[in-house]
């Protein structure tokens, strides 16, 4: 196709991708690349505006780690994934929350390549899982629900195995696990059995394991469950420097401050289907308020006393044990409520920032679903 030039506009020609065998963008003379329809392949002209915007677009799109768009799974006659739409940029932390049931390890074994997409469009790191399945789990560092290790083996020797797995020559896993354990803090563990570990000792190791292969992506289903809060803040360490290295991480937890701290972005997910995406500021800002106020009354009286807060706080929710008022001026709702003439006595008063669980139960609900 002839270029031509005008005032401020660059006539392009489209580009072929042979795997595709289509049409799939154009070329201008700088050698930027944009994404066009298939249908209008005859003549491309764009002024400089548009063609950066294009390129920042682009720029964005070669980042992607993970897309899913409509992506859904079934088995049989049950939908676990509803049509979800989501997107992981390289290097970011990304969660998926919600209760039992709501799909979240269907969507991680969908992107792991471990289980089949029923419908939709799924890209992990520029693969179809359903044609590279093999390409993507090479890619993928994977620490599960489960230890899974061999107990019977040492430490040194867990990593070692698993790391030939991968085709990885002895002496550079010699080194790798060296620097793996010392990141993992299990150096002096380097022989121990793994049967005589403690919890939080095995799920480092197995998070060592996962990055056996220096994988792009770390994918972890619930990574602290079961551990004490010294273990759990150790892991947290752990994860936030792998992801100062640039490491992606996906993963799922049942804990909301686990996801506060770790997640740049993530998904809450209900029924199958994404109901909220965004930072967890994000997600409190827009579906809550900057703080709440915990009250606690006598029995019997807290009906009377919630009622007596309405138009002074944003939302009032009555539990069976205490009353929640969400407001934009706690102290403010505060001295409101212990006010002499106010008739209402509360026997314990907390002041609270807004945190992600009150988002997580507000969408999902306070319902216990099995």
């Amino acid at each position: 196709m002839e270029r031509l030039r005008g005032a401020g506009v660059t006539t392009v020609e489209p580009i072929v991708d042979e795997a595709f065998g289509r049409s799939v963008g154009i070329r201008d003379p700088d050698g930027s690349r944009i994404q066009v329809n298939e249908s209008d392949r005859s003549l491309y002209a764009l002024n400089a505006g548009a063609r950066t915007a294009a390129a920042a677009r682009l720029a964005r799109m070669a980042d992607l780690v993970v897309e899913a768009r409509g992506l859904t799974k079934r088995f049989g006659g049950f939908t676990a994934v509803d049509h979800v739409d989501f997107s992981v940029q390289r290097g970011e932390a990304f969660g998926f929350l919600g209760p039992n049931g709501a799909g979240k390890s269907s969507t991680m074994r969908m992107i792991g390549a471990n289980s089949p997409v029923t419908e939709g469009h799924l890209r992990v790191l520029d693969l179809d899982p359903a044609t590279h399945g093999q390409a993507v789990r090479a890619r993928l560092g994977v620490v599960p629900q489960e230890d899974t290790l061999d107990t019977e083996l040492t430490v040194f020797e867990n990593l070692l195995i698993y790391g030939r797995y991968f085709g990885l020559p002895r002496s550079l896993l010699r080194e790798r696990i060296g620097q793996l354990l010392d990141f993992v803090q299990l150096s002096e563990r380097r022989g121990s059995k793994v049967d005589n570990l403690s919890g939080g000792m095995k799920r480092r190791l197995v998070i060592a394991r996962a990055l056996v292969s220096e994988p792009d992506v770390l994918l972890l289903d619930e990574p602290t469950t079961g551990l004490d809060p010294q273990a759990r803040h150790l892991v947290w360490d752990r994860l936030y420097r792998l992801k100062q290295q640039g490491v992606t991480l996906i993963l799922t937890t049942h804990y909301m401050d686990e996801a506060e701290q770790l997640c740049d972005r993530l998904v809450i997910m209900d029924r199958a289907r994404i109901v909220a995406e965004g930072s967890p500021r994000e997600l409190i800002t827009a579906h809550v308020t900057r703080e709440v106020v915990e009250l606690r009354f006598p029995p019997g009286t807290q009906d009377a006393a919630a009622a007596r807060l309405d138009g002074h706080a944003r939302r009032v929710e009555v539990l069976p044990d205490r009353v929640l008022a969400y407001t934009d001026d706690a102290d403010a709702l505060a001295t409101f409520v212990h006010g002499q003439d106010k008739g209402m006595h509360p026997v314990a008063t907390v002041v609270r920032r807004a945190t992600l669980e009150d988002v997580f139960l507000r969408l999902t609900g306070r319902s216990l679903v099995e």
